[in-house]
């Protein structure tokens, strides 16, 4: 950044020297204002331009998100909120000494929070939330005397709360909240009676709530969120006294006991108090009663506790205000109210996973606001209301796992904002509406499975243009199955197993259906060929068994892997892969006789020749017409070709796949862009399927601007090459295009999983052709993917017969398999090392990969060398871990990647991993322990994961130091990365500094 012709860091030390010199010359306290905000400026980015009339064309106090004090030009306010700022924060904040208020929240500010601002002794107001500021919260805080809101939420803080705080007496406002804070609540700040609003959610604290909260701790209390910490104990019974308070949310913590009456609080709009363990017995709910007086509550959350008892009829006389509530996940008994029709503005209602028996009362149709309903997984009976068919508001109805009986009614059809609709295992019957199965808004799920429904599939089925899954399973549905199937494009997973199904698969129907992913038609009297369900490019997994079906089974796409197919129970189908043992197909004609079989056989000799000749005549007709077409079958073609050097015969050796330019073109659609699954200077890469093969592909389509080199050189790399975690090259082509352009492309087999990048920073703008990625990847799977990359480098650094750098390790070129195996990927930048006695030492010639991952040496022209690679690849690992990119915009000013994690070894390195692995419950279990949360891990256990944590950041770091030598050997990291494995699986106790602490 520039300003004024001056670089950012030389304006910056000129103002400050100026900011000395006016000081100490009895310079006017506006000009010193002016220069501070000057210095401020120039180290923010101002992506807006927000802070352009920031110069000496306007006074300072009409500069926009200043404000000043009305007896003299002093700047009071600072008030830069929103306005898409980046940069750090200027410790020349100090200097606005009558600052009385400093709002920057909701930008992009980091580094840390300068400790100059405890300078400000007239503050008033300070707000730095929704930031990424980090390190820790100043103790120099405490100085602020004046302080009425301090709030510094939603930034990546780490360490504990300073004591500090405690003596800002005047504080009514106080929010910590979502960050990476430790440690317990300090009882210093439990004194400050002037509190209002308190906010530490989302961290990870500790403790319990102190006797006397509401009453002789925080008496003014107004909202209190608590809520995703680890605190623990019982809520004290002085809460009932506080009588100001409007929210009280304690959700996802380890409270236990029982809930105090909340008689006292008629302001309470909210209360969260979800998932944690309360519940002490008989009657578990009575404090529901006391919240009748409480008419402005909107919001009640008591889900996934412990509590006993019967669902109280009080509960239908609550705030009509009330828009949720959430009881389910406890062990609540007894009916459900009929008056709860009176809550007219209830949105949502959870009751699920409880002991509820008796009806659903028809008085549920009256809450015409309703948009999410979950019964399910109760005892409930009798039948579905019709009067659900009021909700038109209604987008989630699951009632399953009950005891309903009856059909479903045809009102439900009314339901028009319906996405997700699952009845499964009841007792229901009779036919399946075709008002239901045409509400063309259910896009999620409709699932009906594990009932007693009749008849055939209505053909109204295919107005489900747009539902994800369906499944019918398990009931005595017959007949055909529908041909309008092929209307649900963006259907990924049907069930229709375990009914009386029969006929044969319509094979424009499935054809159609490109998106499929699983399909079970098991159980069923379905006859024929399978060959409607080949060559579907995403289908991963198929079941087939236990039906009539005859002749061949394929060979490619799903049924190359008998774990993702199942054909049993099919006793006339025949050939397949090896590895299922199924009799040869034996042709009709073997049949007859000997005399009838040559005549035959010459007619298809004479065809073929014939056929043959005609070949061959257009094939020298287009080569002719082409001039110069060329598409690899041999990689010693294609050298002598393009670079006019010789070297030994060597074919792809996967596959005598050959293709031209019209092939990639048809297979693409053309190029279009909805195909497109990334793009760069190298060029263009899209999604195709081969029609020839019906196999889906990668085509990597080169920009010979830039890339003609790499085009050769990728080739040269992988041609072989043989190694599971190596993409897999199937053919490349160089031909001219239709224009009479040259043309280089290259054809890998697709990975549907996507890219590591993908699944560490999705994003809004995936392209068009890119495999979907949704979701996150859990420690384990993180440790196989790094095991993948390491055994590829050591594959490539020590056992190949000549050692190859790849010189661009970086999650983008990390492509994920169906299995989520990893596969390393874009050889453009690979070079070979000259001798492999010598191969981590010298290289021919300097390459620069990619800003971030680039080995520091590699920048001031050293050679390329193995060292490199394990430079890159320690940065992935850090990467992969903490989910942070090495080109974040906190990682200025001397701080990177690397830096960031050694400073946390080895007791604060929890505090920068990737919070999807220590706050989610799947993920901070153990692959093997079935554990509702983390904090139920047993002691030993949890022990192990923080162990292999601190393990995986000391190689990182280790491998990622700034001397090349003193990296470790991509051999010892593929060890100690097992090692980690083997520990977390549990197959073996981790060993004592598995990684010694680099310093």
């Amino acid at each position: 950044m520039e300003f004024w012709g001056f670089s950012t860091s030389i304006w910056s030390i000129i103002l400050h020297l100026f900011l000395l010199i006016s000081a100490s010359s009895g310079l006017g306290g506006g000009q010193l204002d002016k220069l501070a905000l000057l210095a401020l400026k120039a180290e923010m980015n101002d992506t807006l331009g927000i802070l352009s009339s920031w110069n000496e064309s306007l006074p300072v106090c009409k500069w926009p998100g200043i404000h000043c004090s009305r007896k003299h030009p002093r700047v009071t306010v600072l008030d830069l909120q929103s306005r898409q700022l980046k940069g750090h924060l200027s410790y020349h904040i100090r200097n606005l000494s009558f600052l009385r208020v400093l709002n920057l929240q909701n930008n992009s500010f980091s580094q840390f929070i300068p400790k100059e601002i405890g300078s400000l002794s007239k503050l008033q107001v300070l707000n730095l939330g929704k930031n990424n500021l980090i390190g820790e919260i100043p103790a120099c805080f405490g100085n602020l005397s004046f302080l009425h809101m301090l709030s510094v939420e939603q930034n990546k803080l780490v360490g504990a709360i300073p004591s500090s705080i405690g003596k800002l007496k005047s504080l009514t406002f106080l929010a910590l909240g979502t960050n990476y804070l430790t440690g317990t609540i300090p009882s210093s700040i439990y004194n400050l009676s002037s509190i209002k609003h308190i906010s530490v959610l989302g961290n990870q604290l500790h403790g319990t709530l102190p006797f006397g909260l509401g009453l002789s701790i925080f008496p003014k209390l107004e909202t209190f969120h608590f809520h995703m910490n680890q605190f623990s104990g019982e809520i004290p019974i002085t809460i009932t006294n506080a009588t100001h308070i409007s929210e009280f949310g304690i959700l996802q913590n380890n409270f236990t006991g029982k809930v105090p009456s909340m008689a006292r609080m008629p302001n309470l709009s909210s209360v969260e108090m979800d998932d944690n363990n309360l519940g002490y017995g008989a009657d578990d709910l009575g404090f529901v009663s006391s919240l009748v007086n409480s008419t402005k509550l909107e919001l009640l959350g008591f889900s996934g506790n412990k509590f006993q008892g019967v669902l109280p009829e009080s509960i239908s006389n609550l705030s009509t205000k009330l828009k949720a509530i959430r009881l389910g996940r406890n062990q609540i008994r007894g009916s459900i109210p009929i008056g709860i029709g009176n809550l007219i503005n209830l949105g949502i209602l959870g009751l699920e996973t409880n002991l509820l028996t008796g009806p659903i009362p028809s008085s549920i149709g009256k809450l015409h606001k309703l948009y999410n309903l979950f019964l399910n997984d109760n005892q409930l009976s009798g039948t579905i209301p019709s009067s659900l068919g009021n909700l038109t508001s209604l987008s989630r109805l699951v009632l399953s796992s009950n005891k309903l009986q009856g059909g479903i009614p045809r009102s439900l059809g009314e339901c028009n904002n319906l996405l997700v609709l699952v009845l499964s295992q009841n007792n229901l019957s009779g036919f399946i509406p075709p008002e239901i199965l045409s509400l063309s808004s259910l896009s999620q799920v409709l699932d009906l499975s594990s009932n007693h429904f009749t008849g055939p599939i209505s053909i109204e089925v295919g107005r489900l243009e747009n539902l994800v899954a369906l499944d019918v399973s398990e009931n005595k549905l017959s007949g055909l199955i529908p041909t309008c199937l092929q209307s649900c494009r963006r259907l990924a997973t049907l069930h229709l197993e375990g009914n009386f199904l029969q006929g044969m698969l319509p094979y424009d129907s499935f054809q159609s259906m490109r998106g499929i992913e699983y399909l079970d038609l098991s159980r069923n009297k379905l006859s024929g060929k399978i060959n409607a369900v080949e060559g579907l490019p995403f289908l991963h997994y198929l079941n087939l068994s236990f039906n009539d079906f005859d002749g061949a089974v394929p060979t490619e796409g799903v049924f190359q892997n008998t774990s993702a197919f199942s054909i049993i129970g099919n006793t006339r189908v025949c050939g397949g892969i090896p590895s299922l043992r199924l009799p040869r197909c034996i042709s009709n004609e073997s049949n007859n006789s000997e005399e009838e079989s040559i005549p035959k056989v010459k007619i298809i000799i004479s065809i073929a020749c014939g056929g043959i000749i005609v070949i061959i005549v257009l094939c020298i007709v287009l080569i002719i017409r082409s001039r110069k077409a060329l598409c690899l079958l041999h990689f010693h073609q294609l050298r002598k070709a393009l670079v006019k050097s010789t070297s030994r015969s060597s074919s792809l050796g996967v596959s005598h796949l050959k293709v031209s330019y019209g092939d990639l073109l048809k297979a693409t659609n053309g190029f279009s862009s909805q195909n497109l699954i990334g793009s760069g200077s190298f060029g263009s890469v899209y999604r195709g399927i081969l029609h020839q093969e019906e196999r889906i592909v990668a085509v990597k389509v080169l920009n010979l601007q830039s890339s003609r080199e790499s085009f050769i050189a990728e080739c040269e790399t992988l041609k072989s090459m043989r190694h599971r975690n190596l993409v897999k090259l199937l053919t490349a082509c160089a031909s001219i295009d239709f224009k009479g352009n040259d043309f280089k492309a290259l054809v890998y087999q697709f990975m549907m999983n996507g890219s590591l990048e993908e699944w560490l920073h999705s994003s809004a703008d995936r392209l068009p052709g890119a495999p979907f990625v949704q979701g996150y990847l859990n420690l384990i799977q993180r440790v196989y993917i790094a095991i993948d990359i390491a055994t590829a480098l050591d594959y490539m650094h020590n056992f190949f017969h000549k050692p190859i750098v790849h010189c661009d390790l970086k999650p983008s070129n990390i492509l994920l398999d169906n299995d989520m195996n990893a596969c390393v990927g874009d050889f453009g930048l690979a070079r070979y090392l000259p001798n492999p006695l010598h191969a981590h030492e010298s290289a021919p010639s300097a390459i620069m990969g990619s800003i971030g991952y680039t080995a520091p040496e590699y920048g001031m022209g050293s050679p390329v060398s193995t060292y490199g690679d394990v430079y890159s690849f320690g940065i992935l690992l850090l990467e992969l871990f903490t989910g942070k990119r090495p080109t974040a915009d906190m990682f200025t000013d001397g701080l990177n990647l690397h830096n960031y994690v050694l400073l946390t070894l080895p007791e604060c390195v929890k505090e920068i991993y990737d919070p999807v692995l220590l706050q989610s419950k799947e993920h901070s279990t153990i692959i093997n322990a079935k554990m509702s949360n983390r904090n139920h891990i047993h002691n030993d256990q949890r022990q192990r994961v923080e162990e292999c944590l601190v393990s995986i950041a000391r190689i990182g770091v280790a491998c990622s130091v700034e001397l090349p030598k003193a990296r470790m050997k991509i051999g010892a990291v593929l060890s100690e990365l097992r090692l980690i494995r083997d520990v977390l699986t549990g197959t073996k106790m981790p060993r004592k500094h598995m990684i010694k602490p680099i310093m």
